[in-house]
């Protein structure tokens, strides 16, 4: 069986990390335009890096949870035949020990100096004086993270694998952000099983074959024992 599963940041909340699209999330606080743009890093690059710098902290408190180690599990036992997609830019899939993992979104500990296109590992803060590693340019390193009217990476991987896949997952994701918001329609157009695992109702719960409710660090890793239990009968 070929599974692709999508994250959002409803499996991280349980870990202590603020969600951005619920009512109490970050952008209920804070005006997406003015923090996650590119044109808001060139009017005031000093507080778009001031913003991440506290997201970048906020993750280093943090630890991954139940959910995360159930996907790892997954991961194990399907090897090659197994794709996770997260909208997230914490790293606690790869802590938890997720591997096969694509970063839609981009990565808080992750850079990117666009004097010389280098990517690169980041931690602690980053400021205007932050120098690139590569080419030694200041002023020119950013958070490596898509912002609003960018494109999302690796785009033509991840439709390619939808189209292949024979299982579809969404977790802790609110179903209105896109592209990810249109995956369960292509998953679903190929002849894919299609499952949301989320707090609650999402608002593209009606296009999912079926669909749990609850916390994630209950409802997944049931969900994913209930799996592997079915693929082991298959044979």
């Amino acid at each position: 069986m070929n599974i692709v599963v999508l994250t959002g940041a409803g499996i991280s909340a349980e870990s202590g990390l603020s969600t951005f699209r619920d009512p109490d999330g970050v952008w209920a606080r804070y005006d997406p335009m003015q923090l996650a743009t590119p044109e808001a890093f060139a009017a005031d690059p000093e507080l778009v890096h001031a913003f991440y710098n506290d997201r970048r902290s906020e993750l280093r408190a943090v630890r991954p949870n139940a959910a995360h180690e159930a996907l790892v599990r997954l991961e194990d036992a399907l090897g090659d035949d197994f794709l996770l997609v997260t909208q997230n830019i914490d790293d606690l899939h790869e802590r938890a020990g997720s591997r096969k993992l694509i970063h839609m979104h981009g990565e808080l500990r992750r850079a990117w100096c666009r004097a010389c296109e280098n990517r690169f590992d980041w931690e602690g803060d980053m400021t205007t004086a932050s120098a690139c590693p590569a080419c030694g340019t200041v002023g020119y390193v950013r958070p490596d993270i898509v912002w609003f009217g960018e494109m999302p990476y690796r785009m033509e991987e991840i439709f390619r694998r939808l189209d292949a896949c024979d299982l579809f997952v969404a977790i802790g994701t609110s179903g209105a952000v896109y592209p990810a918001a249109e995956f369960v329609e292509i998953a679903s157009r190929t002849g894919a099983e299609t499952v949301e695992l989320n707090l609650q109702r999402s608002d593209g719960t009606h296009l999912f074959d079926s669909h749990r409710h609850g916390p994630a660090t209950r409802i997944v890793p049931a969900f994913i024992d209930e799996l592997l239990a079915r693929l082991k009968a298959q044979g």
